[in-house]
């Protein structure tokens, strides 16, 4: 749990020249373009070809968080996060899906107030927050972010909102960080996420791990899966997050028959502590609350179930039918 929250963070970086990160973090950010316009709007109905099926109305689906829920360094809306998991949940469903982003390019943890008061007045039925990386980068102190996050996941459930959270990715993966300070903001983000995991199950929600989901296909084709600014994912890139997302937005808006899933030796139950630690190396994997002989807890605390999901491909949506929502405007931007 202690080196969940980031106890060993500041020892390292107090064991590593303050002059050599400086520079590196310059360096990085010359190298580190921008994208030439700002993330498209993906607000509208996806799946109207289906139609209602049984007199059931469209799911309604909200995205939250910084430029990777709203999709920076795409072109076109279908290629957003957003899109890719609007559509997708309309096809595993057959149902149309209303989407809404609320999300906000260079958003914060502590950004996703505004955000969420939003989402509840729309009363969506489920929620997706992509958030964190600008936490690591700005050094926002982990206890602060990790608590906007739970109050943000609490609030939403407390609105009976489905909640699935992506956990921050590897910026270790941005090859435009050089050394050491790529080793040291991969290290920072891997604390995120498995502080993210613990409070945003301990509130409720669902989480996925995104870690260096990019990082194999960054390292084989690293013009593909990473936009012109290359931090940013590329369209790939995005669809290779939303595929691993998918089947635990399908399952929180679904959920299967109270029969245990057939689970592989290296996914089951355990503390949540651990939990988070083991989702951290695997990108992909899905971490929720779980119950053991009636009970939420255990001698570690509160129990969940990981699972390694398999990612579900979709084919890339038309561009939505629009709808008449006010989109929330930009309140940050870098």
């Amino acid at each position: 749990m202690a080196a969940a929250y980031g106890g060993g963070g500041v020892g390292l970086l107090g064991a590593l020249a303050a002059g050599t990160l400086i520079g590196q973090a310059k360096l990085a950010r010359r190298a580190i373009g921008m994208a030439q316009s700002p993330p498209p709007r993906c607000d509208g109905v996806y799946g109207t070809e289906l139609g209602a099926i049984d007199g059931q109305l469209p799911l309604k689906l909200a995205v939250l968080g910084d430029s990777s829920a709203a999709g920076y360094g795409v072109d076109r809306p279908r290629e957003t996060p957003g899109a890719l998991l609007a559509a997708g949940l309309a096809e595993r469903l057959h149902r149309p899906v209303i989407l809404r982003s609320m999300a906000v390019v260079g958003a914060e943890s502590a950004d996703l107030v505004p955000q969420r008061e939003v989402a509840v007045d729309w009363q969506p039925d489920l929620a997706v927050v992509l958030i964190g990386a600008n936490d690591v980068t700005h050094r926002v102190r982990l206890p602060i972010a990790v608590a906007h996050l739970a109050a943000t996941v609490r609030r939403l459930r407390q609105a009976g909102i489905q909640v699935v959270v992506g956990t921050c990715p590897d910026l270790g993966t941005i090859r435009p960080i050089g050394q050491p300070l790529r080793w040291v903001v991969r290290r920072w983000s891997r604390e995120m996420a498995a502080a993210q995991t613990i409070v945003a199950v301990e509130a409720g929600a669902t989480t996925v791990s995104l870690g260096d989901l990019l990082g194999p296909e960054f390292a084989a084709a690293p013009e593909t899966m990473f936009s012109s600014d290359r931090f940013h994912p590329s369209a790939l890139g995005y669809a290779a997050a939303a595929a691993a997302m998918l089947p635990t937005l399908v399952e929180a808006l679904h959920p299967a028959p109270e029969a245990q899933p057939s689970l592989s030796q290296d996914e089951g139950v355990r503390s949540l502590a651990q939990a988070a630690v083991e989702a951290v190396d695997r990108a992909g994997t899905e971490v929720r609350g779980a119950r053991v002989a009636g009970r939420d807890n255990g001698p570690a605390g509160r129990w969940a179930q990981l699972r390694h999901r398999v990612r579900q491909l979709t084919e890339r949506p038309h561009d939505p039918q629009t709808t008449h929502s006010t989109p929330v405007q930009p309140s940050v931007v870098e």
